[in-house]
């Protein structure tokens, strides 16, 4: 396994998912006067949506660093439950995987 392949990616992506929570607006116009009811609704909602969009991202770059400290650890590529190598396919598309697919399919139930 090409572990700078993955630190590199890990990198890339914790810093993608930063870049697209920077760019996110902070607050949402309420202002009563400005807008009618339904359009403050959509805006009230837009932004909870966006809220949560930030929220899973911040999740996100926590198991890029998570990843990174187990690159660090010598324990990058190995399920967290069982022990066993995590395929590399796998952890192409998910580089922060912690699980093999047994053990994410068990863990999910």
């Amino acid at each position: 396994m090409d572990i700078e392949f993955f630190r590199t990616l890990i990198i890339k992506t914790r810093k993608n998912l930063q870049l697209q929570n920077a760019e996110i607006p902070e607050g949402v116009e309420l202002d009563q006067s400005r807008v009618g009811r339904l359009s403050r609704m959509d805006a009230m909602q837009g932004h909870e949506m966006t809220l949560e969009a930030r929220r899973r991202r911040a999740v996100d770059i926590k198991r890029m660093d998570e990843a990174l400290i187990r690159i660090e650890n010598d324990d990058f590529g190995y399920c967290e439950a069982c022990g066993e190598i995590i395929a590399v396919g796998r952890l192409e598309i998910d580089p922060a995987a912690q699980y093999c697919v047994p053990c994410a399919n068990t863990n999910e139930q």
